[in-house]
């Protein structure tokens, strides 16, 4: 009687941490010899050296249909959906494959950015288990007017504090350089609502300047670019977003915070420190966000005070 070879946990984790490291295998070139459906020219390879067109070509059936239609929003170009596994499974060492050459294996990280974006759309508006809408919009009309009546009435009740040695009389140059900047504040609200792909892009770039800075010394990259370091963070924004859908379309909306936690995988995968030194330089680089973030707000209220004091 043949016996049956005990499950062992550990040599699992073996393997599945030496797969994780290992940067992917390209598929052997065919030796085969083909005719080209396409141009009927005879070859031996993959691909036709004359058009390009693949060696797999076949009848057109059902499985080509929903191919061409994935294919039809770039989803099958690249491995969309190896990339999204390999996000999921190994992200920190996708990126360095990337990083080190490996373009045509991985779906690129800025248009996968907005096709996941897109899905997330879809999946907040009611394309979910629960067929719920629990998008932010309608939630955002009513705090873009809490905003224009409460917030902003604090904002003017901080500067007309800095003002009060002006006197009584208001200037009207004070008031139009007022409304210009009240008025900047309230077209940054309505881009965030209307462009939230390009305000998230935004906030990225500048988050990364300063997390590149603790960073930028990395073991498995000494010579650390900031471009680089940027699509590290791309793909890992898109790493979470994947998250966060799952979780979405089974309603489970509150386990998407806690999600944000995961991004330090592929900042640790990626970067080659130990997990403590990871979370102390993450934990540093964002109490200094925070802390430049409070001295930009700030410096904008006193530089408001200054501009109506001097036209004032």
């Amino acid at each position: 009687m043949v016996k049956k070879k005990k499950f062992d946990l550990k040599e699992k984790y073996r393997q599945f941490k030496a797969w994780q490291v290992r940067p992917r295998e390209v598929a052997p070139m065919s030796q085969d010899e083909h005719e080209c459906l396409n141009c009927h020219d005879h070859y031996t390879g993959s691909f036709c050296p004359r058009c390009g067109q693949p060696a797999t070509t076949t009848r057109f059936s059902w499985k080509v249909a929903v191919a061409s239609f994935i294919d039809a929003y770039g989803l099958g170009e690249r491995g969309m959906f190896r990339t999204m596994g390999n996000l999921l499974l190994r992200p920190g060492y996708l990126i360095l494959d990337y990083l080190r050459g490996m373009r045509a294996s991985y779906f690129a990280p800025f248009k996968m950015y907005f096709l996941l974006f897109a899905v997330s759309l879809l999946v907040t508006h009611g394309l979910n288990i629960k067929g719920e809408n629990f998008s932010f919009s309608d939630d955002f009309e009513s705090a873009v007017q809490e905003v224009k009546e409460e917030e902003q009435a604090e904002a003017r009740q901080v500067v007309e504090i800095d003002l009060s040695g002006i006197g009584e009389k208001e200037n009207p140059e004070s008031n139009r350089i007022k409304e210009i900047l009240y008025g900047v504040f309230d077209k940054a609200v309505l881009f965030a609502k209307n462009y939230p792909a390009m305000n998230i892009l935004l906030l990225l770039v500048m988050m990364s300047g300063i997390l590149f800075f603790f960073f930028r010394r990395s073991p498995n990259i000494p010579d650390l670019r900031y471009s680089e370091f940027f699509v590290m963070l791309l793909y890992t924004t898109n790493m979470y977003t994947i998250y966060s859908i799952v979780f979405d379309f089974f309603c489970l909306g509150r386990l998407s915070s806690y999600a944000f936690f995961l991004t330090l995988i592929p900042l640790k995968q990626f970067s080659g420190y130990s997990w403590w030194r990871t979370i102390l330089k993450f934990t540093v680089a964002f109490v200094t966000i925070f802390v430049l973030f409070i001295l930009f707000i700030i410096f904008g209220v006193l530089l408001v005070g200054v501009c109506v004091k001097k036209f004032g």
